[in-house]
C-alpha cells in the first residue's frame, strides 16, 4: 500500500509547468505571468485634470495680502481644452482654461476647480472659494511610473492587472497557459445526467463534477465520453485525445478483478502502474505518464474521486499553470463531534468549518465519517484530514481541515 505522501510526490514530480506563450490580453486572464511587466512610459504621461472644471494659477486666486477668505475672482477664459489636446496655450495672469476630466494642463495653469465652485461662464468665468496647488491635478507618472515593474512574475493574471498592463500600453503579455486536462469516463452503465435512466445505469456524475474541479483549480477542462467498457474503443479513445492532452483524466473503470478495462489499456502504453494508496475514501489510483503526457485514473464512485483530485490532481494542475500555492487553505480546528478512522489510512472527513481566526474553528462531520454520501460531500465546505496513527477521534481535539470553499 502506497502512503498518500509518496503518491502526492510522484505526482507533483510530473506535473511540470507548461511551457510560457506570448498571448494577447485577452487570453490572458487567468493565466499565470512567466515575466514581470515593466512600465515603458509614465501614465498619464503629463499633469491632466482630474475632474470637469477651469485649469488655473492659484497665484491669481490669492486673497489680498495673502490671508482671509478667498474672494470671488473673475478670469478671462482663454480656450476650450478636451482630452485629446496636444499643445493647450500657456495660461497668463488672471486667465483660465474650460478643461475636461483627463484633457492636459495648460503650461502655467497648477490646479483645476471644479465647474460647481464658478459660475460655468464661457469667456469669462467667476471663480468662488480658491485653490490650492495641484488641486484636483492628476500628475505626470501618478497612475504607472516609467521603469515600474507593475505586475510580478508569478502573479495569476486578474481585472485589476489586465487594466495596468493595457494602460502601460502592452497589447501582449507572457504567461503560463492554463493547462488542458481531458476528463474522460469509463463504464457501460453512463449516462448522461438529463437523460433517462436504462435498466442498471446511473448518471455521470464524475465529468461534471471534475470538469467544474480543473477549472476550479486553473485549468482548461475537456470533457470527454464517457466511454463503454470496451478496451479497444477505450485504447482509441485515448490515444486520440493524448494529442491535446496536457493532463489525461480518468474516472471509473478500475474495479479488482475483470472488470479493470483501464489499467489494461494503460500499462502498455507508458509507465502508469495502479496503487493502493493508503486514504479514505477512495485509494485505488492509477497514475504514471504516456507520451509525456501525465494519466491519472480516479475510482469511479463520485466521493472518491472529488476526494481525490483534491488530494492529488488540483496540486498538480495548480504545479503546471505556474502557480507557486498549490495546496488548498489550511486551518485547525477543534472537533465538535467525536468519530472512528481507520487504522494505517489518511482519512478525508467531508465536514462544516465555523468561527474564524480570532476565536477559533470548530469542525464538525457531515454525516457518518466511515460511510461518506454524496449528499454530506455537498454539505461540506471542509475537508478534515485524520493522520494514519489515529483510529479514535475525540471532541476537543484539533485537526488540519482543508477549506474547500471561499
Amino acid at each position: 500500500m502506497r502512503s498518500v505522501h509518496d503518491q502526492l510526490a510522484a505526482v507533483l514530480a510530473a506535473a511540470r509547468p507548461v511551457a510560457p506563450l506570448d498571448v494577447v490580453l485577452a487570453d490572458a486572464a487567468g493565466c499565470v505571468l512567466a515575466e514581470d511587466v515593466v512600465v515603458g512610459a509614465d501614465v498619464p504621461d503629463r499633469d491632466v485634470a482630474a475632474c470637469d472644471g477651469y485649469a488655473v494659477r492659484t497665484v491669481d486666486l490669492v486673497p489680498p495680502g495673502g490671508t482671509g477668505a478667498p474672494p470671488d475672482v473673475t478670469l478671462a477664459v482663454l480656450e476650450d481644452v478636451g482630452v485629446g489636446a496636444v499643445a493647450p496655450g500657456r495660461l497668463v495672469e488672471r486667465s483660465a482654461a474650460l478643461v475636461a476630466s483627463g484633457a492636459p494642463l495648460p503650461p502655467g495653469a497648477d490646479a483645476v476647480v471644479p465647474l460647481g465652485r464658478t459660475d460655468r461662464g464661457r469667456a469669462r468665468v467667476v471663480v468662488r472659494g480658491g485653490a490650492r496647488p495641484r488641486e484636483n491635478v492628476r500628475r505626470a507618472g501618478s497612475d504607472l511610473a516609467a521603469g515600474e515593474v507593475v505586475v510580478r512574475q508569478g502573479t495569476r493574471v486578474a481585472a485589476r492587472h489586465l487594466a495596468a498592463v493595457a494602460a502601460a500600453g502592452r497589447g501582449r503579455v507572457r504567461v503560463h497557459p492554463r493547462p488542458r486536462a481531458v476528463v474522460l469516463t469509463v463504464g457501460d452503465e453512463l449516462v448522461e445526467p438529463g437523460r433517462p435512466l436504462r435498466p442498471g445505469g446511473v448518471h455521470d456524475a464524475d465529468a461534471h463534477a471534475l470538469a467544474a474541479a480543473v477549472q476550479d483549480a486553473g485549468a482548461a477542462a475537456v470533457r470527454v465520453g464517457p466511454v463503454p467498457d470496451d478496451r479497444a474503443r477505450l485504447r482509441e479513445v485515448i490515444e486520440d485525445q493524448l494529442v491535446r492532452a496536457d493532463l489525461l483524466v480518468l474516472a471509473g473503470g478500475l474495479s479488482p478483478g475483470p472488470w479493470d478495462t483501464v489499467t489494461d489499456v494503460l500499462a502498455p502504453l507508458g509507465t502508469v502502474r495502479l496503487d493502493q494508496v493508503a486514504m479514505t475514501p477512495g485509494g485505488r489510483i492509477a497514475f504514471g505518464t504516456v507520451d509525456d503526457v501525465p494519466v491519472v485514473a480516479l475510482p469511479g464512485r463520485p466521493v472518491e474521486a472529488v476526494v481525490a483530485h483534491e488530494v492529488f490532481l488540483r496540486p498538480a494542475l495548480r504545479a503546471m499553470a505556474g502557480h507557486a500555492d498549490l495546496f488548498r487553505p489550511s486551518v485547525r480546528a477543534a472537533v465538535a463531534l467525536p468519530w472512528a478512522s481507520p487504522a494505517g489510512q489518511r482519512q478525508f472527513v467531508p465536514a462544516t468549518l465555523a468561527g474564524g481566526p480570532l476565536d477559533g474553528y470548530t469542525v464538525t462531520p457531515v454525516g457518518d465519517p466511515g460511510r461518506v454520501s454524496l449528499a454530506d460531500l455537498a454539505r461540506a465546505n471542509a475537508l478534515a484530514v485524520v493522520g494514519e496513527d489515529t483510529t479514535t477521534v475525540r471532541a476537543g481535539d484539533t485537526l488540519a481541515c482543508l477549506v474547500v470553499d471561499g
